[in-house]
């Protein structure tokens, strides 16, 4: 009698197989997703099992190091604040509770607005084309030849203190245009197929054909679109931030690392002053391009691969 059941190697390649026809349970876009999902579930849960009141000034001891290391003093780090305080007194745990979501958010804001924007003002260009399509066109050609950093320093050193809020949609403002471009491009590809043309045909409005018949298939890539101005936008973000720029009072990595620098953490050898805000930004930065990877995978087939 032949034994029908399934070997371990079977088991295997069936789990592979179920794995590669369902793209969005890639590895990559998994542990990206739970790299910023665990940096949002820090700032929850840190609020509460953590002393927000830490990030004050003068609320802890000055310059204390994390657990296992000793500063220039030959002060001991201790449990009270495991990743030690600031030249000012603050706790760095504390400030990472609050800073992490609080740049994060910069980015999200950001970069949901200009992506917003751009698949409007993309679909409408690629769409209706004639004299929309040329303005829409010019607008984001003399847009995307501005340095967006230079405008952003000008503007907040003019207006001052400004909250994450008006940043992130000051930033939103320089993101709109690669997104714009890109999906004018796909659209221009898409409006001349069969399904397009039988919407048109059985009499469906520009705005039904457009976001009901032509979106949902640009999803995995808007997905990626959308995750890569979520980058740019940290990162510019972190660079006002460094400059001295972007919000004075709201804790977030950018304004640690810029005051750790200012009050000469380098030469101090206070590493955990802006290392730790460093390497936050870091594995942040590796979610981003990991989730970025994943979704390449769900909108090309060609790059999976059974492994």
């Amino acid at each position: 009698m032949t034994d029908t059941t399934p070997t371990r190697a079977e088991h295997k390649l069936a789990r592979k197989m179920k794995r590669f026809e369902n793209p969005w349970m890639n590895p990559k876009l998994l542990w990206g997703a739970g790299i910023l999902i665990g940096i949002i579930v820090l700032g929850l849960l840190g609020r509460i099992f953590w002393d927000p009141e830490l990030v004050f000034t003068g609320s802890a001891p000055l310059k204390l190091p994390p657990i296992g290391f000793e500063n220039l003093r030959k002060q001991a780090g201790i449990w009270d604040f495991p990743l030690g305080t600031d030249g000012a007194g603050r706790d760095l745990l504390a400030l990472i509770i609050i800073g992490a979501p609080n740049s994060l958010f910069v980015g999200l804001l950001a970069s949901c607005v200009g992506m917003g924007l751009g698949i409007f003002l993309g679909f409408s260009a690629g769409f209706i084309g004639g004299r929309t399509d040329d303005f829409i066109r010019v607008i984001s050609d003399v847009m995307i030849t501005i340095p967006p950093l230079l405008i952003l320093v000008v503007f907040q050193a003019a207006y001052g203190d400004v909250s994450l809020t008006m940043m992130a949609l000051l930033i939103a403002a320089f993101v709109w245009q690669s997104p714009t471009r890109l999906i004018r491009a796909q659209v221009l590809s898409m409006r001349e197929s069969g399904y397009v043309q039988m919407a048109r045909l059985s009499g469906a409005s520009t705005m039904h054909i457009m976001f009901k018949e032509m979106l949902p298939n640009l999803v995995p890539y808007l997905f990626g679109s959308f995750i890569a101005n979520v980058t740019t936008s940290i990162v510019t973000a972190v660079g006002l931030e460094v400059l001295g720029l972007g919000p004075q009072r709201i804790p977030t990595l950018g304004r640690t690392i810029y005051e750790a620098i200012n009050s000469g953490a380098l030469i101090q050898n206070l590493w955990w002053w802006w290392g730790i805000p460093t390497l936050l930004l870091a594995v942040m930065f590796i979610g981003l391009l990991l989730i970025n990877l994943g979704l390449d995978e769900v909108s090309n087939p060609r790059l999976r691969k059974l492994s």
